[in-house]
């Protein structure tokens, strides 16, 4: 097991953001993190990337225990709806953690065309467009070499196009060996990139397996992941 959570609770004054939750993440697979607005997702990220401070819980890396301020070493966080370095060129922040991780120029490039990102390597980050930096940053996040990637909300800003190659390159890296929790609160496209889901609802873990395994959970002989996450809340 790459990484178990258990029993990791938050709350903000009166208000339990995150429940009792419990999830496990596998080597080399792209886990989802499904819920609607409000459920708690982003919290989650947060305290598992030791930038907030759970009120409860038990993070382990490889069976061992991982303290907030230790998990970077495993773990790599790009949050949603950021944009550093806004007057820095795409090419310069590509350039930079390509340099930090030790990837070679082709790698870099590769990564690069592989969000397509040519046309926009001159750009300053701060003149992008919302899918142009949601790009980006997936282009940064992709360069470095933690063996577990947190993506809040990768699809968001995409249009179907983009969207599909964003998912057929995640599925790339987790077959070359690296793991990918992927936050999403469309359900199609969850469906379409992962491989196993975990379902959560007003803070608390529903539901975690394959589809499969939900749709059992659930009791229902067929549907898709929406008629899952109606059943199970």
């Amino acid at each position: 097991m790459l990484l178990s959570v258990e029993g990791l609770s938050k709350r903000f004054g009166s208000n339990a953001v995150l429940k009792n939750v419990r999830f496990s993440v596998r080597d080399s697979e792209v886990l989802g993190l499904i819920g609607p607005n409000g459920a708690g997702k982003t919290t989650l990220f947060e305290c598992l990337a030791g930038l907030t401070h759970a009120d409860g819980g038990d993070v382990k890396f490889r069976d061992r225990t991982v303290a907030g301020a230790r998990r970077k070493e495993a773990l790599f966080y790009l949050p949603d709806a950021i944009s550093p370095w806004a007057d820095q060129r795409v090419s310069w922040a590509l350039g930079f953690f390509g340099g930090l991780y030790a990837r070679s120029k082709t790698e870099v490039i590769e990564t690069a065309g592989g969000l397509g990102l040519e046309a926009l390597m001159g750009s300053r980050i701060g003149a992008l467009s919302k899918g142009e930096l949601k790009r980006a940053l997936l282009a940064i996040g992709l360069l470095t070499r933690h063996p577990l990637l947190l993506l809040d909300e990768p699809f968001d800003g995409l249009d179907l196009r983009q969207a599909r190659e964003v998912m057929a390159l995640l599925k790339t890296h987790a077959s070359r060996g690296r793991t990918l929790f992927v936050s999403i609160h469309q359900l199609i496209d969850a469906s379409r990139v992962c491989d196993r889901l975990v379902l959560l609802s007003a803070g608390k873990v529903v539901g975690e397996g394959t589809l499969a395994e939900l749709r059992a959970k659930a009791g229902l002989s067929e549907g898709g992941l929406e008629e899952v996450f109606l059943a199970l809340t």
